[in-house]
């Protein structure tokens, strides 16, 4: 895992192998980049990373100045690995946080302007993150919803969907509020 862009740039981490996660690849994390590039100004962002596993997408967001970041996984191993890298590397602007994503979702009332999910491709609540997302009002008015799936599933039947990049395995179906 490496960082691809910001302050921590090139830095690589290594997280131990048993962890149970499936990293966003860098050829899809630098095409999600890419595209997130020109639609938000990530210098004045809050972002909600939830199934956060090793923290390679909340690290890349901290990397590149994001106001707040905040990194949800249940896993203890992953939350572990998460607050070590962030005390060494000094990044006071992330917190990662122990939980189950759902019921973390169920209780949140912070309002951010980008949430990334990367679920379990295994598991059958996908569909349910963007329901509850939208219908807690978790995003701000121009906020962005990215899911990480497989590339087979169709997230397009939520009246909130805008938009899938397929990259090999993996997708990313993007969510806004619709005016």
């Amino acid at each position: 895992m490496r960082i691809i862009g910001g302050k921590l740039k090139g830095l690589k981490f290594y997280p131990p192998k048993n962890l149970p996660v499936r990293p966003t690849t860098d050829m899809a994390k630098e095409a999600l980049f890419n595209i997130l590039q020109n639609q938000v100004d990530i210098d004045f962002i809050k972002v909600l990373d939830l199934f956060s596993g090793t923290g390679n997408i909340s690290l890349e967001f901290a990397s590149r100045n994001a106001v707040s970041v905040t990194s949800v996984d249940k896993n203890f191993g992953c939350y572990n690995y998460l607050k070590k890298i962030v005390e060494v590397q000094k990044i006071a602007h992330l917190k990662a946080i122990k939980a189950d994503v759902f019921k973390f979702l169920n209780e949140e009332i912070e309002k951010f302007d980008l949430i990334f999910a990367d679920p379990p491709y295994d598991l059958n609540r996908i569909p349910e993150i963007a329901t509850i997302v939208f219908g807690k009002g978790l995003l701000n008015k121009d906020g962005i919803l990215i899911i990480e799936h497989q590339s087979m599933q169709d997230l397009s039947n939520h009246p909130n969907f805008t938009d899938k990049r397929v990259y090999g395995y993996s997708a990313f179906s993007f969510f806004k509020f619709k005016s």
